[in-house]
């Protein structure tokens, strides 16, 4: 026997063969109301339950089953970090490249005085900044970048024997920083200035970087100006270790598609204006030497020699030499180049009037005197 609501038909009952029979007995079948049909147990392998020897179907409710097709089609997010992941390259290119935007830096102008906490020098391309003081850098652009750009700074090492190490604070500065967030403690390079500065660590290079939502410029200005500071010193040790490092600043795409690049070298020290100088001081030397020819150099002349060639030309030299005298007055000017007129007259004359004089052998002082020719001798 088989029982739905109430609803008995018995299997042994004779049933005609004909349609119109089988019609009536399809009519006298019942169908249940929705609120009578049992819903999902709270065991999902459980599909049919036996009760008092009647086998019951579990029947899905309307509710569960449009909630069920509602949640087919929602596929769980994929888990990403927030803000733009940093580009994952062993080496990071160094080389400049301006891109469809004109993506370039400027640097404020300030001298070499021992006062300034952060001077650019154009000469050699290099930062000179104290620890942890902000070194403002402005930005331009010829065209404005796609939404949501951002400014990447990333530091690396300059020489080829370092570039593959990671740039981090020394062990001393960040056990020292107690007051900034633990992810930010090892990073050379902040952002000052913006809430909205984010720091990332690439997970196959471990180098670290820091963005910054790129603004336009304000109303007036053509630069976009972002404030940056180093928090470690060149000279540290267990850090850079007198390392030259290189500042690597992007305009990036919120993907991590670069836009444009520029490179910069940094040194971190105590006296940024006297080591600029100093250094650009050394380069100029280096560059006059290499433009300089090596030439073979002449051996030095005999000072013995020279002293008698200079003893004997001495006198005609001085004759000769030209000496300028300054005379105030100009009557005492005119009475002495009258006087020099008279000199350089006389001297004409005698170099017109001047004739060979023979010399003669002076007679002996005492002795005998010299005979002539054709004369004879006393003794003779």
């Amino acid at each position: 026997m088989m029982e739905e609501q109430g609803f008995d038909l018995t299997l042994s009952q004779s049933l005609p063969l004909s349609q119109d029979s089988f019609r009536e007995l399809w009519e006298t079948v019942v169908t249940p109301s929705i609120s009578t049909i049992p819903t999902v147990t709270t065991d999902s392998n459980e599909t049919w339950r036996t009760t008092d020897g009647q086998i019951e179907m579990m029947l899905i409710n309307d509710q569960v089953l449009a909630e069920g097709f509602d949640n087919f089609f929602n596929f769980p997010e994929t888990s990403t970090t927030d803000g733009v992941t940093p580009p994952a390259s062993t080496v990071p290119v160094t080389t400049d490249y301006p891109g469809e935007y004109g993506f370039q830096l400027r640097f404020q102008k300030s001298g070499t005085a021992k006062s300034v906490t952060s001077t650019y020098s154009e000469l050699l391309n290099k930062l000179f900044c104290q620890l942890a003081k902000t070194s403002p850098i402005e930005v331009l652009v010829t065209k404005e970048p796609p939404a949501g750009a951002v400014l990447r700074a990333t530091a690396v090492y300059k020489k080829t024997e370092h570039v593959a190490e990671v740039v981090r604070r020394c062990p001393h500065h960040q056990n020292e920083d107690v007051h900034s967030a633990v992810e930010q403690r090892s990073h050379l390079i902040r952002v000052e200035g913006s809430q909205r500065a984010q720091y990332f660590e690439d997970q196959h290079t471990k180098r670290q970087s820091v963005t910054v939502p790129y603004e336009p410029p304000q109303l007036g200005s053509e630069m976009t100006t972002i404030l940056l500071s180093f928090m470690c010193n060149s000279s540290c040790m267990g850090g850079m270790n007198r390392r030259p490092i290189l500042t690597i600043l992007t305009l990036e795409t919120p993907e991590g598609l670069v836009l444009g690049r520029r490179c910069f070298e940094v040194r971190i020290c105590a006296c940024p204006g006297r080591d600029r100088k100093s250094e650009e001081e050394n380069h100029n030397k280096s560059l006059s030497g290499k433009q300089t020819k090596k030439r073979k150099s002449a051996p030095a002349p005999d000072s013995t020699s020279a002293k008698k060639t200079k003893s004997a030309s001495s006198a005609e030299d001085d004759d000769k030499e030209v000496y300028v005298l300054h005379v105030r007055g100009r009557e005492r000017f005119e009475t002495l180049k009258k006087i020099n007129d008279g000199l350089e007259l006389l001297d004409k004359e005698k170099a017109k009037t001047k004739v060979p004089v023979k010399l003669e052998m002076p007679p002996p002082s005492s002795g005998k005197r010299l005979l002539r020719k054709g004369e004879k001798s006393d003794s003779d």
